[in-house]
């Protein structure tokens, strides 16, 4: 089943007699996109929306840690925690949980987790961005929940919370009262989302020109940001077989051929492709392929059919197919959202 992703596009702007509170949770090295992308979102609703008449802010942001004052992220810089943990008091409408490299170490923090889980019963929506969902996964707010994270941390996310139904495509889901984004700059994309379900898609619209945002990529879009060298085999006739096939892409390969190239069996190269990569050889062969025609939708002006002549789709149409299987979207709409232009 695909993310529930339904927006109230038809419900307009409502003036609130209170804004609605944000709390963004952070803690040391979070990484300060995760915090930073989803308020910038919210922070120029309230802008856009002063700007067109509105009587006052929409949204109040509210930064919480476990302790108030400078907090220390990834990147060296540090933001400030309004209220801690302990002292952050319902009504909170909409709790997000920053991501990063710290997350793993805070959820180590049983009193933070059960101040999270106090907050987030209370909150109409809980949200978590990249590796923020470990955070809501240790609170139990995930449990027998589709979620998603940063593609990188997928799996260990399945394996330390077998309760979490995790899914490894989208870019968000939606379950229930609960949402989760994939990595970093997704959290944007899901905020943006979050405006446009309380105030409609006018004022999302206009919140998305104003910081040049796509509007939208639609939560079921899968992670691009995944590396096709995840798949490679570290070492080995295996990882020959894929450099060789890289150069090759154009050719009709088929499996038989990658074999004879490794001088396996049929079988045996099958086997040892599969435990090498995580994939089929075939599997392998379309992501590569996938990931080619990404590269030349994005940093060139050649047209569809030629890319999938180049990229070994034989012709247009099973380029398309396989694009929509993939990724969620036809390669024309993927060279209009993430096309390279450069300035007149």
């Amino acid at each position: 089943m695909a993310p529930d992703t339904t927006s109230q596009a038809d419900i307009p702007t409502r003036r609130l007699t209170a804004p609605k509170r944000i709390g963004i949770v952070i803690f040391e090295r979070c990484q300060i996109i995760d915090a930073t992308g989803p308020a910038a979102v919210f922070g120029s609703a309230n802008e856009v929306h002063m700007a067109e008449g509105g009587s006052g802010p929409l949204y109040d942001l509210r930064m919480i840690a476990g302790r108030s004052g400078p907090v220390h992220t990834s990147t060296g810089i540090s933001l400030f925690a309004d209220s801690t943990l302990k002292d952050a008091v319902p009504p909170i409408d909409t709790l997000i949980c920053a991501g990063g490299k710290g997350s793993l170490k805070f959820i180590e923090d049983s009193d933070a987790i059960d101040d999270i889980r106090r907050l987030t019963r209370s909150a109409r929506r809980v949200v978590s961005v990249c590796t923020g969902a470990y955070i809501l996964a240790a609170a139990g707010r995930l449990d027998g929940r589709r979620a998603v994270t940063h593609w990188a941390h997928c799996r260990n996310l399945a394996d330390r919370f077998p309760n979490v139904r995790v899914e490894p495509d989208p870019i968000f889901i939606k379950d229930g009262n609960v949402y989760t984004s994939a990595g970093v700059t997704a959290g944007m994309d899901l905020a943006l989302a979050l405006l446009e379900e309380d105030h409609g898609k006018a004022l999302a619209l206009n919140v998305a020109r104003e910081m040049v945002m796509y509007m939208k990529r639609p939560g079921s879009q899968t992670q691009f940001s995944r590396q096709l060298s995840a798949q490679m085999a570290p070492r080995g006739d295996i990882r020959k077989v894929q450099i060789w096939l890289l150069d090759r892409l154009a050719d009709d390969i088929s499996v038989e051929d990658m074999a004879e190239q490794a001088a396996m069996s049929l079988r045996t190269f099958n086997r040892h492709f599969k435990k090498a990569t995580g994939r089929t050889p075939a599997g392998f062969v379309q992501e590569a392929r996938i990931e080619a025609a990404r590269n030349l939708l994005e940093d060139s002006e050649l047209p569809v059919k030629l890319i999938a002549a180049q990229c070994g789709f034989g012709d247009e149409e099973r380029m398309r197919r396989a694009f929509h299987r993939s990724l969620g979207v036809s390669p024309q709409d993927y060279r209009m959202r993430f096309a390279s232009l450069a300035p007149a």
